[in-house]
Order: C-alpha cells, then structure tokens, then sequence
C-alpha cells in the first residue's frame, strides 16, 4: 500500500473557492494530515434528467434504474433547461478555478454513493488509501438523504465522514440567539429583531487558497472512471448539451421569443461571473437604489439578481456583505465613484440586508418544519380545523382524479386544461401570462410577478399550490428548495402567515401599480400590444369587439374564454401616477387588492425572493418551490437519528462529530386526501444507501402520459429519452404501491 491518506470532497451547493470553509481550512492548516485532495462533483440523478450521458449499453441502463425524475404532483422536470445551463458553466468554472490552484474536479454522474464508493475502490485498487470523505450539509430531505446515503457507504468502507457547516448564510447558525429550529420565532419581523444590528452580524469572509496551497490531486491513473451506463464529457459544450438537450423542451412546444423582449438574467453561471455581478450592482448603485426599484419588472438592474449564484454557492451572502460595507465605509477604491461611497450604510444597501436575512429565514423555516413544507394543507394540516370536516378545510382543485375530491368543479379534466394555459401565459390576465412566459423563454421572472402568479393559482382558481411550485422548480434559473417552497406555501395561505385567509391579490390592479404604461405585459405578451387602453393590456377579455379586431385577436382563447375574469375598471381621470381607481372587492369578483404583509411579516413589496433569494417564489419563492418526500424523516414513515450535531460554542468550521444510519420504523396511518405525497417503490433492487427504496420529493423517474398503455403513469426510463410536457390527465390512475405512507 502506497503511503497516501486522500480526502474526497464532495461538492453540491458551494461551488467556489474564495471564503470556503473546506478549502481554507485544508490551505491554513499544515497538520490537516492528508496528503491528497479529491474535489467531486456529482450532477445526482434525483434531480436531474441524466440521459444525455448515457451510454448505448441499453443492458446497463435497465440495471442502473430510472435517470429522468419528475416532480409528485404535475409531472413536471425537476430541472429545465435554464438550471441545467447555469449549473454547467458554475461546474466549469469551478473546475477551471481548482485547476488554476494545481488541484482540479472529477465530474461525475449518478448517485452520491455509489460514486462515493466506486471511488474508494478504485483508489485501493490502486493501493492508495482514502482517510475520509467531507461534505457540506444542506437541508432538504433528499439533500440530507444524500448525506445518509454517503456516510453509511462510508461506514462500510471504514472511511471517516464528517459534515460541515453551510457558511453560504447572512448570519452563521453558531451566531443566532436560539439553539434549535424549532425556537425560530413564527414571524420574520421577530426573528429580525433578535439578530439586529444586521450590519454587525455576519462573520469575516474567508480568503481563497493561494496556489498550490492545497493537498496534491490524485494521479489520474489512480482515479475510478465513470460507472456504467453514464459517460461524462470532457469538453464544456458536450458537457452542456448532454444535461440541456434532455429537457429543452420540458416546458412544450415555445412560441416565438418575442422580438421586444430581453432577459432580466442573462447573466452565466460560475464563480467569475458572480463576483463581476456583485461588484457591478455595487458600482452602479443598483444596491444604494435596490428598495426603490425592487418591484420592477424590466430590465438587468432592478434588483440585484443575485439569487442564482446564492443558490448554487457560487457566491455567499457575507461575501455580499462584505463589498456593501466596503462601500458604504469608503475602503474599496473600485466603488470610489458610487453616489453614497463612505457615507455609510443606507437605506438600499439596509434593503438588500434584510433579504438576505429573509434568506436565512426561510432556511431556518424549512429545518423546522421539514417535510410539511410539501403537503397540499401545509402547516395548516395539523390543525383539526383545516382537516377532513374541519371547519377551515381547503378544497385544492386536481387535475388527478384519484386524488380529486368528490364533486370536484371544475372537474379534473377541466382543471387540467386550466394548468396548462396557466403555465403556457394564456390565461388572459395579462400580468400572469406575462410572468409565466418570461419564465418559460428565460428561467427568471421579478418577485413582484412572482407573487402575482403564486396567490393568482392558489387564491384566485383555487387549484392545489404545489402544481406552481414543481413549475418553479423546474423553470427557474435561481431555484432554491428552502425559499421556492416556503414562499409558496405562505403566499398559498398554508404556511405561517397569520392573515393568510385574507391576503387576496387583484392581478389587474396591482398592474396598474407596477406596470404603469404596460410594457411589461406588452414586452411579454405580444398579441395584446396594439391594444391602447392599459385596463384591456391587463385584461384582454374587457375590449371592444372593434379593438379586439384591430389587435387581431378575434377568436383567441384569452378574449373569448379567460381563465377568470376580474372585475375592476378605471373612470375619470385621464391616467396619472395617482389613478383614480373603482374598484369591486370581495371574493367572487376578483377581491381588492389585500398585499401588505402583517403581523410581523415582510410586505409583500420586499424582495421575497428574486435576489437575494426572498421573494416569495424564490426567497426561490426563488430559487423555486417544490414537493419533496423524504424516507429520512419520521413524518415519511421513518426514524432516524439526526447525523447532524452543531458544536454552538466553536469557532471553526467543523459541524458534525458522528453520524448513524436511519432506521426503518412500520408504516404510519393514511395520508389526508389530496396531499398526493405517496412515494413511489424503486424498482433499483435495493435501498440504494439509505433511501429506503423510494423517491424522494420527486414523484416519478420518467412520466407516462395516460394515452398510454401504463395507466399508473410510470415507467423505467431507458436509452436517451428527451423531456416532453405531457399535459396533465384526468383520467383515474392506480396509486403506486408504497410499504410506508406519507403523512398529510
């Protein structure tokens, strides 16, 4: 046996090398005791369509199982083609980064485990021994699954694993005033004020190694190839192309992109390109001016468009914070020419602040309510009175008609018709269908709009909440488990939002409130350009039959059948900033407009998500929202003890001191109605380290539409599919056999 002691790192959502805890510990400790360092990446096949790697070995495929996942409740992707480019040019770039170092990246594709061990084994085929294998936590219970799965398979090839700390955060977890999840206050107003001054909270940023500071690489005649059935591409365009053409059309046949339109986030992925953001925004006052503008809806520069590189860990929010006060105390000469330099914190740079805390909030939120961030009735479903019979119960329409409630109207047919013009922006409410085609033709859309589109599904159609979160999760470019499905949930009226029965939003006034000439909706929705009045822009339903042969729109569905038609109409005055509004509220006419936050919640003006990771749908209510099911948790028919455990008094990075494996617990009761969380058996032959045999969060590997024969809607994925939108059935189908069942 050669005299080699090699660290494997495991790399998921920290993809960069300045202010890494990882990497600087191994850079500024000389008795660190490795010799080797392994950085890893793994594309994980529970979250992304990996059949653009795969070999021609059908045989192989067959064995290794289903490698096209797709979300519970729509069917949808868990990753479009917008993610999956972004998460291609951050891999690449982080590869290039550790090889400008004198390290490097092993790219890999499938299970974390399985990688993990294949890995030891060819390194003690070659006589070299691996001391241990390191990974950065996350939360989610697939995210914390993964963890399981690779410390077990650490546990079997008498490796050492350790956990460390996700350091991506504002505030540090060892820094804040409670020492579980469950004493995070109910409300962000109350958390915020436990850790302010935000301005003296975060911890120091911590430098980039210098170079050949780190462990030496592996030979690479030592290091396992790619398990069968995948190959991974050693070219950055076949790269990208292997993860994008899978699913480029996941989202149905486009139109057009409209000839007037740009992106808001054309920004690429990767550590370089975030750091050039950050000091953009900075330089350009984007961050003096972000809480005056951060409910615009067009343009690069109305927020700060941060949120993807947070989600990915390309960048960190104490990074962020760090260049504000760099600013704001007049440090950084780079900044010297921004209006406010040295003029200390103000009232943007406070704004951006605050978001970024929302971030950590939503974190926080998500650890200590787990896996009911993903039921249908939310954190509402352990109240009797929002259970079968109760009083407060929310009947979410379906388009499933094994899980509809009986009666249900429109009917699941129907309902599944009305998704499919929700998500294709042909609605007829003009900010919605805008919203939902910058997000299709780009992976981004503003918080304002975000929030527009999340109380529109859910309070306005009435139709289960998580159909638009597995949307997000799909499309979005800056997708975050934690922020996408809390934010979708509060906006829902199921999360923690004490007025969430009341919070109605009009979609047509809050247009005129942030869409004051409709360019916007003009940009994204072409065909209701030549309409002049801005109340038929928002609205095409309410033209005349003469503007409507004009505008050409004789006979188009968002005319003659909207979605829902909104009452509201604009008299007097001609139109000024401060508009005379009549307006019908309640309910059955479309409601006012109920959009301020109370009782200690952010307003909904804040940017829950689209930057810094807050707004509702991103805060991914950014970086998205999603179903996520895990066979880790006890609410999942499971119990297992936490691998987690937080040294609250240490300064350094190190998190967990030991691990053990989740034990089987027997079946729990039936799952409530339409919480539809089943999870569906792997036909993989086995656990598959630590899942338990089932998918997690995800529902089926590979969709089958009802025409065919497979009525229960599932099936192996196998040779190099590509992702198809299959429009959602009602027509009845079996519920997937399952040992456990999910909790409602």
């Amino acid at each position: 046996m050669v005299d080699t002691n090699i660290l494997i790192y495991l790399l998921r959502k920290d993809l960069r090398v300045a202010d890494n805890p990882v990497l600087h510990y191994l850079a500024s400790t000389p008795d660190h005791g490795f010799t080797h360092l392994l950085p890893v990446y793994v594309f994980p096949d529970i979250q992304m369509n990996l059949s653009g790697f795969v070999d021609d070995d059908e045989e192989d495929l067959v064995q290794y199982g289903e490698i096209s996942p797709r979300s519970r409740v729509g069917h949808f992707a868990r990753c479009g083609p917008h993610r999956a480019k972004f998460i291609a040019e951050t891999v690449w770039d982080l590869k290039t980064s550790l090889e400008d170092l004198g390290s490097g990246l092993v790219l890999r594709v499938g299970d974390h485990a399985r990688v993990v061990s294949s890995l030891v084994g060819g390194f003690g085929k070659n006589q070299r021994k691996v001391g241990a294998v390191w990974i950065t936590g996350l939360v989610g219970s697939e995210e914390v699954g993964q963890e399981r799965a690779v410390s077990e398979a650490c546990k079997s090839l008498d490796v050492a694993f350790k956990l460390w700390a996700d350091e991506k955060y504002f505030i540090d977890d060892r820094d804040l005033n409670f020492g579980t999840p469950e004493e995070l206050p109910p409300v962000f107003t109350t958390y915020l004020r436990s850790v302010e001054p935000l301005r003296e909270k975060p911890r120091s940023v911590l430098p980039a190694p210098a170079k050949s500071s780190l462990p030496a690489f592996p030979e690479t005649s030592t290091i396992a190839p790619q398990a069968k059935p995948f190959s991974v591409p050693d070219k950055y365009d076949d790269l990208e192309d292997a993860l994008v053409r899978p699913v480029e059309r996941c989202a149905g046949r486009q139109p057009a992109f409209p000839k007037e339109a740009k992106s808001a986030h054309p920004f690429k992925g990767g550590e370089k390109a975030a750091h050039n953001r950050l000091e953009d925004v900075v330089r350009s006052e984007v961050a003096k001016n972000y809480k005056d503008t951060r409910n615009g809806l067009l343009g690069e520069d109305f927020s700060t468009k941060f949120s993807a590189y947070l989600s990915q860990g390309t960048l960190t929010a104490r990074q962020i914070h760090a260049a504000l006060v760099e600013y704001e105390d007049g440090k950084a000469e780079m900044y010297a020419k921004a209006s406010g330099f040295g003029e200390g914190e103000n009232e943007g740079t406070k704004a951006v602040r605050n978001e970024l805390l929302w971030r950590d909030y939503m974190r926080l939120y998500h650890k200590k309510f787990d896996d009911k961030l993903f039921r249908a009735h939310g954190l509402k479903g352990d109240d009797p009175k929002y259970q079968d019979g109760g009083e407060k119960r929310i009947h979410w329409k379906t388009a499933d008609r094994s899980t509809a409630e009986a009666g249900q109207e429109p009917e699941p047919a129907a309902i599944a018709k009305i998704i499919e013009r929700f998500n294709a922006g042909t609605t007829g409410m003009g900010l919605i269908d805008a919203s939902q085609r910058e997000l299709m033709f780009t992976g981004y859309t503003s918080n304002r709009a975000r929030q527009n589109v999340a109380n529109f599904l859910a309070k306005h159609l009435g139709i289960d909440w998580r159909y638009g979160a597995e949307w997000y999760e799909m499309l979005l470019i800056d997708y975050d488990v934690s922020s996408n499905w809390a934010n979708w949930q509060y906006v829902a009226g199921v999360g923690n939002d004490p007025r969430s029965e009341s919070r109605l939003f009009n979609p047509v006034k809050q247009a005129f409130d942030y869409d004051k000439e409709g360019d916007y909706v003009r940009t994204w929705v072409p065909e209701v350009s030549k309409l002049k009045k801005l109340e038929n822009v928002f609205q095409a339903c309410t033209a005349s039959e003469e503007d409507i042969e004009e505008a050409g729109l004789a006979g188009n569905p968002m005319v003659t059948d909207p979605v829902k038609k909104i009452e509201f109409s604009v008299e007097g005055k001609p139109r000024t900033n401060k508009r005379s509004y009549v307006r019908r509220k309640g309910r059955k006419q479309g409601g006012g407009d109920s959009d301020e936050k109370g009782d200690g919640q952010k307003d909904d003006g804040d940017d829950a998500g689209d930057n810094e990771g807050s707004h509702p749908l991103q805060r991914d209510l950014t970086q998205g929202w999603r179903s996520q099911h895990s066979p880790t948790t006890s609410s999942r028919g499971h119990a297992s003890t936490d691998i987690r455990k937080i040294d609250r008094k240490a300064d350094g990075p190190l998190v967990v001191e030991s691990y053990s494996a989740p034990k089987q617990a027997p079946p729990t009761g039936p799952s409530m109605n339409n919480d539809s969380n089943h999870r569906v058996p792997s036909n993989r032959g086995g656990s598959r380290g630590g899942r338990g045999g089932f998918y997690p969060r995800g529902g089926s590997r590979s969709y089958v539409p009802p025409t065919h024969s497979n009525n229960r809607g599932y099936r192996p994925a196998t040779g190099r599919p590509t992702e198809q939108h299959h429009p959602m059935s009602s027509r009845p189908t079996q519920a997937p056999t399952h040992s456990g069942v999910s909790s409602a």
